[in-house]
């Protein structure tokens, strides 16, 4: 080798050394974080966290009070709690509302919605702030579901409360500044099911909300208003085709250029054990499809779930943190009440399907859950 390619090859080396060759290509090449639980003292459940600022909130329905679904019984409330890392350490939980509060579209107590007075429950307590995108004043907003209004009179059975920070509280009786509460008026998610949020990838679009339809169980996607206290009419209605499941939950992949959406597959109430499935679309309002399955008395959901047990328990909706997205996971025992059952988040991350239905090949899901 001549001094001068000598002295090229040197010049190479120490660039490679300088700039990082030989360190991954990509953020998206580095391990994703561990999944991680909460602490079973939480008594946080079919919930979500959150990072708001520089603090993680956790956010679930509570049942230590006694709450039995499907059995009139004291409603517990949703429980709020805090924490500077998603490993803790947790603050005790606070309720966003009291169960004596009234509830303004039915003027009776959200204890008569959602425990004794009704059996149905009420569930899946889901904080927004509007940042970024609609009206961009920075307040949270919750919501939640209440069945009762829909096995009532078939009216949709969300809700949306002004809260006047992270932790609540939450609705009228919060009073001012942001204490308030709004019936969503919905028309593509006129739902009554378990429910979840999508981030648009669009800047300043507004999130989209995804929800479970009566009667087949199958997926509808509606855009929020700038308000974010209900729908626009903008949406998808069948997502992929999809029924018998709930959950969703979904976020926007950057590296693959796609949404992805997770659900328990099928739906079922406090299993210790169900399938979590998948769909993806390239945008959010776009068509959206699920791997299809071929074959003589074939199951639908052959190739589309990627968790057989879903590490043990029922996956919930999806977490979107520190732009890890995360598969929330309710490791439910199989009762009516539910104090007891644990919370699992696990890491996701999309990658490359090996495999096409009857190439007689192998199959690999773009998607593990690693517990």
């Amino acid at each position: 080798m001549s001094r001068t390619r000598a002295l090229l090859a040197a010049l190479v080396l120490a660039a490679s050394v300088l700039l990082g060759a030989g360190a991954p290509a990509s953020q998206a090449d580095d391990p994703p974080p561990p999944s991680f639980t909460l602490p079973l003292s939480l008594d946080l459940h079919d919930g979500v966290i959150q990072k708001f600022g520089g603090t993680y909130y956790a956010y679930g329905t509570q049942y230590r009070c006694g709450f039995q679904w499907q059995v009139p019984s004291t409603w517990c409330g949703f429980g709020a709690s805090s924490a500077p890392s998603l490993t803790g350490p947790w603050s005790t939980p606070v309720r966003l509302f009291s169960p004596a509060d009234t509830d303004p579209w039915t003027s009776t107590t959200w204890q008569t919605e959602c425990g004794g007075g009704s059996a149905y429950g009420c569930f899946n307590p889901r904080m927004l702030q509007r940042t970024g995108w609609g009206s961009d004043d920075g307040t949270f907003i919750l919501w939640f579901n209440s069945p009762a209004d829909y096995a009532r009179n078939h009216a949709n059975a969300y809700n949306a409360m002004g809260c006047n920070g992270p932790l609540g509280p939450c609705g009228p009786s919060a009073g001012p500044p942001h204490g308030s509460y709004v019936k969503p008026s919905l028309t593509i998610c006129a739902a009554n099911g378990d429910f979840g949020f999508i981030a648009s990838a669009t800047p300043g679009a507004r999130p989209a909300l995804v929800c479970t339809m009566p009667g087949s169980a199958a997926l509808n996607i509606e855009e929020l208003n700038t308000w974010g206290v209900g729908g626009d009419g903008t949406g998808v209605q069948g997502v992929a085709g999809l029924a018998h499941i709930e959950s969703p939950g979904g976020w926007y992949d950057a590296a693959a250029g796609r949404y992805v959406l997770t659900y328990s597959d099928a739906n079922c109430g406090y299993c210790t054990g169900t399938g979590t499935g998948y769909a993806t679309a390239p945008s959010l309002y776009g068509t959206w499809t699920a791997p299809v399955n071929l074959g003589f008395g074939q199951p639908a959901n052959g190739r589309r779930v990627f968790s057989a047990n879903s590490c043990g328990g029922q996956p919930r909706t999806v977490s979107l943190m520190d732009g890890q997205a995360f598969q929330g996971i309710d490791l439910w025992t199989g009762s009516r009440n539910e104090t007891a059952a644990g919370a699992i988040f696990v890491p996701l991350t999309f990658g490359t399907a090996t495999g096409t239905p009857g190439d007689g090949g192998v199959w690999r899901p773009p998607l593990t859950l690693d517990c």
